[in-house]
């Protein structure tokens, strides 16, 4: 019996790969489910009335047509929320560019294997990986250096991840030593090599990295919390995490301004709004996120 043709091949798959890969598809269909029933939760409850009257599973089946966005007109209508979300935004390109500045060159001058030296400085960067040095002296750092209610507190102490350089590190280990070499030879110094070879090449682990880095600062709830002290420079999920504890409209002067929209849809819409960046930056990267991952853990 002749196995089913494979799309764009000649192979043909058995009796029991048809079966394997039946199970796969539904494992995955399944997972898929387990994903998309809290985000449509989520949605729906947004996007939910005031004069909204039954329970939570029938309001995830309410018809758009039923909606309201008064959640949504509360949140971009509220000062305080737009701050939030500009100061969030700030964070994110300012964290992943510096990132991204301090990271490639760090990793590039590890993937040299004419750098005397190297195993010293590659034990070096991944000590701080294996031993934490605490919280305590972190902190005393950040204060001393006077980054105190600055957003810059918030990126700079995980502005290089080693996991993140030693992935890059990796990948730059990947690319021929005879681009490097020929480059060399004809008089290039390291910083053409850098930027006229390695970065051209590298763009699969660059936009990998900087989406690593960009969910990193975009989410970053605890140093915001440790070092910034004003309101105005508080990033969004500082703001969030004060809807999210307000239990109701008048506990929480910042949620009681949103207007007369249902401290239930403004949380949901608030999460939801705050996902929104990370959603949308997600399709755009995801082709080179397997590739960028793949073959800088593999090298790695």
């Amino acid at each position: 019996m002749q196995g089913k043709l494979i799309k764009g091949s000649s192979l043909r798959l058995s009796a029991g790969d048809r079966v394997f890969y039946g199970i796969i598809d539904g494992f995955l269909v399944l997972i898929l489910i387990i994903v998309a029933i809290p985000l449509w939760s989520t949605i729906t409850l947004s996007f939910r009335s005031s004069t909204f009257i039954g329970t939570n599973l029938e309001g995830m089946f309410l018809p758009p047509w039923k909606w309201s966005t008064a959640a949504y007109r509360a949140l971009l209508g509220n000062r305080g929320f737009l701050h939030a979300f500009i100061n969030s935004l700030k964070i994110f390109v300012l964290g992943v560019g510096t990132a991204l500045f301090l990271t490639i060159p760090l990793a590039y001058v590890l993937s040299v294997k004419t750098l005397p030296g190297r195993k010293a400085f590659n034990v070096l960067i991944l000590l701080p990986y294996l031993f934490n040095v605490g919280l305590i002296p972190s902190y005393l750092v950040v204060t001393r250096l006077g980054l105190t209610n600055h957003l810059a507190a918030i990126f700079l102490p995980g502005a290089i991840s080693t996991y993140n350089c030693l992935i890059m590190r990796g990948f730059f280990e990947g690319i021929p030593d005879e681009l490097k070499e020929s480059a060399r030879i004809d008089g290039a110094e390291e910083w053409y090599v850098l930027f006229r070879i390695i970065l051209p090449l590298s763009k699969p682990i660059i936009m990998t990295i900087g989406l690593y880095y960009g969910v990193s600062f975009w989410n970053d709830f605890f140093h915001a919390m440790l070092y910034i002290n004003d309101n105005s420079l508080q990033p969004l999920p500082i703001l969030l995490r004060n809807i999210l504890m307000a239990s109701g409209m008048n506990e929480f002067v910042e949620v009681s301004a949103f207007g007369e929209a249902p401290i239930q849809a403004i949380k949901a819409a608030s999460v939801f709004m705050a996902a929104i960046p990370m959603i949308i930056a997600y399709p755009f990267i995801q082709k080179y996120f397997t590739k960028g991952t793949l073959l800088g853990s593999v090298k790695g």
